[in-house]
């Protein structure tokens, strides 16, 4: 199950709001919520809830002996050995085919590489799990007393698909404590309703573009043209931010609509005028959380250039790694890797570029790094870098990418201005006149404020059943 899915929206969602609302006590609220998120994880297979419960019980136990061993020498093998528990499952579902395809590579053996289905937000909330356990062993959280709360904590099912991950000490309050006032509820409608159009118009509109410019069989890449080849990359660009930061919003929502506050996941990345810049921005809560628990439990900065370069190629082998488990993406975290180490020798030399000269150079690492994420094969990727320079032999442009761009440039545009904060500041003055303006005037702008998030609902709910709905579309040159 999806958020920007039919059934999520006119059916789960809907009846899960209801019910939550009909409770009165946060403690039926709360097994409401728990009951929901173990409804939607069962979705992809009930056994994957036992997965989750299992996790989660290691990590409560292993958190409570710790707290209550307090300084003894036993409390860090405990902690060792959660920490080896966690990670060794989410590397059994996600790594072993990778692994033993190296294996089958050095020394032809297994034969058959067995399919190990991913369980659904294995990687959100194994790292949730894990920064719950180290924060209890470094003493800035209390453990929680309760197996049902921790579960409930790590099984929310708002931000299980794509994030953000959830620190414990900035929800632990509020999963005991909390109201929702109707500010929040309001914004919180807001956020959904944002993050639902983002995916089902503009990303997946991107996605049309770039799966029709940048295929994945790879077959007709070197035949493609120039101009085809870098609308692709660029539809790519959009659609993989598009698609992310909307799950984040509709998770960020979802969250207000009942009183918890989850953190901003991503803060308009492309406007970054640095590759550093763009990891402030892009997934924070990864970002944070590799900092915290890897970057600097290593040592960080403070022993010298070579040490922080080791540890900064540690940590982005493993966001690589993370994202996927093939070699693109260990390739992919490198390579930002060596941006990094780039601009860190630049800054101590003092050599800057003018700012909108930054502003460009981001943008080309980024959507060339994009390019390494999408392909698998590197050969494929090769390929689309090479053409995209024309030196596959292939054309400028043609008839058909002349067509395809006609057809949807109003859709890429407002598709790139939603990577800006201007539709953020364009609704701040929409709010700001409303409370200027009294009487009719002021309640007419308020009441088309309220209408914009029921249009964009009722638009994506259009897109979602027609599957090729866009409203885009019908703007063409």
């Amino acid at each position: 199950m999806v958020f920007a899915s039919l059934f999520f929206v006119c059916f789960f969602f809907a009846v899960w709001l209801a019910v939550y609302s009909s409770v009165s006590t946060i403690r039926r609220k709360n097994i409401v919520l728990l009951v929901f998120s173990m409804i939607f994880y069962a979705w992809g297979g009930a056994q994957y809830v036992l997965l989750l419960v299992g996790m989660t019980f290691v990590a409560w136990l292993s958190a409570r002996k710790i707290e209550w061993y307090g300084d003894r020498p036993l409390r860090i093998v405990l902690f060792i050995s959660a920490c080896t528990l966690l990670l060794g499952a989410l590397c059994f579902f996600k790594y072993t085919g990778f692994f033993l395809e190296g294996v089958r590579f050095l020394f032809g053996v297994p034969e058959e590489i067995p399919a190990i289905v991913l369980p659904i937000g294995i990687s959100f909330y194994t790292f949730q799990l894990l920064s719950y356990v180290a924060d209890v062993y470094k003493g800035e959280v209390k453990a929680q007393e309760k197996f049902w709360m921790l579960l409930l904590y790590a099984g929310l099912f708002h931000q299980c698909v794509a994030g953000p991950i959830v620190r414990y000490s900035s929800v632990a309050a509020e999963l005991e404590h909390r109201r929702a006032k109707m500010s929040e509820v309001a914004e919180g409608v807001w956020r959904f309703a944002v993050g639902l159009a983002k995916k089902a118009i503009l990303a997946n509109g991107c996605a049309l573009a770039a799966d029709t410019f940048l295929p994945l069989d790879g077959a007709s890449l070197k035949d493609i043209t120039v101009a085809a080849l870098w609308i692709g990359v660029v539809s790519y660009t959009l659609q993989i931010y598009l698609d992310f930061s909307a799950y984040s919003d509709m998770a960020i929502g979802m969250g207000l609509m009942i009183g918890l506050h989850y953190e901003e996941n991503f803060n308009y990345p492309y406007i970054a005028d640095s590759v550093q810049g763009f990891w402030r921005r892009w997934h924070i809560s990864l970002s944070s959380f590799f900092r915290d628990y890897v970057y600097i439990p290593l040592g960080g900065s403070r022993n010298g250039e070579l040490t922080t370069v080791r540890n900064l190629l540690v940590v982005w082998a493993l966001t690589g790694l993370w994202h996927g488990a093939a070699w693109n993406f260990v390739l992919w975290g490198l390579y930002y890797f060596c941006f990094l180490v780039l601009e860190r020798a630049c800054r101590r030399k003092g050599f800057r570029l003018p700012p909108v000269v930054r502003n460009i150079y981001t943008l080309l690492v980024v959507a060339f790094g994009w390019v390494l994420f999408r392909f698998t094969d590197l050969a494929d990727a090769g390929a689309v870098f090479k053409g995209m320079f024309g030196l596959n032999g292939n054309g400028l442009t043609d008839l058909e990418t002349k067509i395809f761009f006609q057809n949807h440039c109003f859709l890429l545009l407002f598709g790139a201005l939603c990577c800006t904060p201007f539709i953020s500041m364009l609704r701040e003055q929409f709010r700001h006149v409303g409370r200027l303006w009294e009487g009719r005037v002021g309640r007419v702008v308020y009441l088309a404020g309220a209408l914009v998030p029921v249009a964009l609902i009722i638009l994506s709910v259009m897109a979602l059943v027609g599957n090729s709905y866009n409203p885009f579309l019908y703007f063409q040159f």
